[in-house]
């Protein structure tokens, strides 16, 4: 019995095969088929389970990829549509269209900013040390980022204005199509040689850079360990790259290292993934510096990588400007990323990331500002690498920008009953917060603290001095909890120039420490 089914079906093999090789082809496609078989019988178990699939796929029934709408219409059809019995009618489309209400872009205002923007000074003419207001005073400015008073530098102007005149106002192109001029390669080098990186990349926005450097390297599932003060382009930059993002308290690098271990601990056997260590040199919100030589060698214990934020500290920090790397001694090499601003002390525009060649290269690529963001302006180029070569053969200037901080500071911090400066004494954005004790003994809620540092900034521009109080974007979230994790305390910003003398700048801050005094003795009554 098991003979005669042997036989049959090597018989039914025998004529199948036969029948075979009548088809044209069959004999190369039977020599294929044993020859793969022979040298490699999984590619030919692949190639059969994707045959099988392409001929399921043809023989699939069709299906329509178009979605219902969301809204939900009513059944009945116009006669004009009705072969179609798809399309509502059009009047219940206009209705629906103008019950419609879209949010606003922007909030209400508040009544601090309403008034506010009431008396918000305009500046006519070119800014500068001294400026004209659109009344016709002449206040001086303590409102502003020109610390090295370059927006009065002749030499720069004149570069700048020969650059706008070769290259135009532009080059209407990202940096990686035809938006790269030889402007800002030699920008990038020079960067570069000034930090003593291995490579630099520029950006055409500060903002951008900071938002821009943390996605292209920290995805979902990384794991990024950051200060709670960080600047708000940290945080939207983080918030973009959807990674696992730690907190610890501003500045405390014992809980920093807390948050390490921590961190270590969950991640022992599981996958392999980056960590980051995100902090600025020197902070935005708070004004004080970060213990790097402390946070490198955490760095190196727990193995993260370190990006540096050294949008406020790059030109203003260490001998010849390098920044806090300068500064605290550090070695750059230390450093994985060195993100850094060309449009505040220098006063171009643009951001830079410095780095290995690894992670400048990455980013040609990878990064949005980068990548689909018009190049910087040459002008604006040119007057950075002029700016930094200034700071390199005139380093006076950074021990003039220090001595006038020196005394800006002892006008206004040891000397007021209701104010600290919360910077550290190298910077010469001097943040200028209530006393504890103050807020406390007259129970100040934070509208109230808003509100008297608003009339002490009108006071003090109405006796010729121009300043500002510290703003930000609105408060971050931690992730999915929406849990508020630091906020800004209000403060006085007043940033200091060399383009005024000494002596006018302990006047303008005996203007200053007055106007706090007039302001709070003035009032008579405290809200709780």
């Amino acid at each position: 019995m098991d003979v005669n089914i042997t036989h049959q079906l090597s018989g039914s093999l025998d004529e199948l095969a036969f029948q075979l090789k009548k088809i044209p082809g069959s004999a190369i496609l039977v020599r294929y088929i044993r020859s793969s078989y022979q040298n490699d019988p999984v590619r030919s178990a692949i190639e059969l389970f994707l045959f099988l699939f392409f001929i399921r796929y043809l023989l699939a029934p069709t299906y329509s990829t178009q979605k219902q709408n969301y809204v939900q219409l009513s059944e009945e059809v116009s006669q004009q549509y009705a072969p179609f019995h798809l399309l509502p009618l059009i009047d219940e489309i206009d209705e629906l269209v103008e019950d419609w209400t879209p949010e606003p872009l922007v909030g209400p205002q508040n009544e601090i900013e309403e008034s506010e923007n009431e008396k918000r000074p305009v500046i006519v003419g070119p800014t500068g040390p001294k400026c004209r207001l659109s009344n016709g005073r002449l206040v001086t400015n303590l409102a502003s980022y020109n610390m090295f008073n370059f927006v009065a530098n002749e030499n720069l102007k004149e570069k700048a204005i020969q650059t706008l005149r070769t290259y135009g106002v532009g080059p209407c192109g990202p940096p990686n199509f035809y938006g790269t001029q030889d402007v800002h390669m030699k920008l990038e080098a020079d960067i570069a040689a000034l930090l003593g990186t291995p490579a630099c990349i520029v950006y055409a926005q500060a903002f951008s850079t900071t938002s821009s450097v943390i996605p292209a390297f920290s995805k979902r599932g990384d794991i990024i360990v950051a200060d709670r003060a960080v600047n708000y382009a940290i945080r939207k930059g983080m918030e973009i790259s959807r990674s696992t993002v730690r907190w610890f308290e501003h500045n405390d690098l014992d809980d920093l290292e807390r948050v390490l271990q921590k961190v270590v601990k969950e991640q022992a056997g599981k996958p392999l993934t980056r960590r980051f260590i995100i902090t600025e040199g020197l902070f935005e919100n708070v004004g004080d510096m970060v213990d790097l030589p402390r946070l490198v060698e955490l760095k190196y214990r727990y193995k993260f990588r370190v990006i540096l934020d050294e949008t406020w500290s790059f030109g203003v920090l260490g001998r010849t400007g390098r920044g806090i790397t300068e500064h605290l001694n550090v070695d750059v090499a230390d450093i994985d990323m060195i993100i850094g601003s060309l449009a505040g002390p220098l006063c171009a525009g643009g951001g830079f990331c410095a780095g290995s060649d690894a992670v400048v290269e990455h980013q040609r690529i990878t990064s949005a500002a980068y990548t689909f963001s018009a190049a910087l302006p040459a002008m604006l180029a040119t007057a950075a690498s002029e700016a930094m070569a200034v700071l390199q053969t005139t380093p006076d200037m950074l021990i003039q920008l220090r001595e006038h901080t020196r005394a800006m500071r002892a006008q206004l911090d040891p000397r007021s009953d209701w104010v600290y400066c919360t910077s550290a004494p190298e910077n010469p954005v001097m943040l200028l917060v209530l006393k504890p004790e103050v807020v406390v003994s007259k129970r100040l809620g934070r509208e109230d603290q808003e509100r008297l540092l608003q009339d002490v900034v009108d006071e003090t521009v109405a006796n010729g001095v121009l300043i500002t109080r510290l703003k930000s974007m609105p408060v971050s979230s931690d992730g999915k909890q929406k849990v508020v994790t630091w906020r800004q305390p209000p403060a006085l910003k007043v940033s200091v120039t060399i383009g005024l003398s000494r002596k006018e700048i302990e006047k303008a801050g005996v203007t200053i420490r007055h106007a706090i005094t007039k302001i709070f003795n003035k009032r008579k009554s405290w809200t709780s």
